[in-house]
């Protein structure tokens, strides 16, 4: 697993490859790669909101309770998890318009190496401060779409312009989906399940 998140951040070209030659089944990868690494964001953002704080101008840091904000990372980190599985679920709904044939596996294995960047981006969640989430946030999200990009080619064995317009898909599909995450957010806060500030 740590080898193929160094060589995706190294030359993801070769490393596309590689795992596309592996068998690996869902749940192992799920064990292995997904349920880890989502923890990143999910632990750093609990440490960062009960024991860091953030602050606006000259005042005193903002805190969570620890209750609300293990509520809050726990929701966020099935959510991280149901939205690998969405997304390769819909790669490989989508892989059949290109004559790809990956399985159900393989596609959930793409969506999980290719969200990579943005579980370690996740990692800034323990210093709360907005500049530094805008910026960790952008770089992990430009490296996530540019893995997607060079990924989809190299791991459906397809040609280059139609894994453009694949790429696009899934891109546009990821975006529907992280909207839809939000949505739910707003709702779940609605019904009561929300923030708990210290002060």
């Amino acid at each position: 697993m740590i080898t193929h998140v160094w060589g995706l951040l190294a030359h993801p070209d070769q490393e596309w490859q590689q795992i596309r030659g592996e068998r690996q089944s869902a749940t192992r990868l799920y064990f292995t790669h997904v349920l880890f690494l989502a923890a990143i964001p999910a632990i750093s953002a609990y440490i960062g909101t009960t024991q860091v704080g953030w602050a606006i101008g000259d005042r005193e840091p903002t805190l969570l309770t620890e209750a609300s904000a293990l509520q809050l990372t726990g929701m966020a980190y099935l959510a991280m998890l149901a939205g690998v599985a969405v997304m390769g679920a819909f790669i490989h709904w989508m892989a059949r318009t290109y004559d790809a044939s990956p399985s159900l596996s393989q596609c959930v294995v793409f969506a999980a190496y290719t969200a990579t960047p943005l579980f370690i981006g996740g990692l800034a969640a323990l210093y709360p401060h907005m500049w530094l989430a805008m910026t960790v946030g952008t770089v992990a999200i430009c490296y996530t779409v540019y893995l997607l990009y060079v990924g989809i080619p190299a791991f459906m064995g397809i040609p280059e312009d139609e894994g453009f317009m694949f790429s696009s898909s899934v891109l546009a599909v990821g975006l529907v989906v992280l909207v839809a995450m939000i949505a739910s957010s707003v709702i779940v806060w609605s019904l009561g399940i929300g923030p708990v500030y210290i002060r």
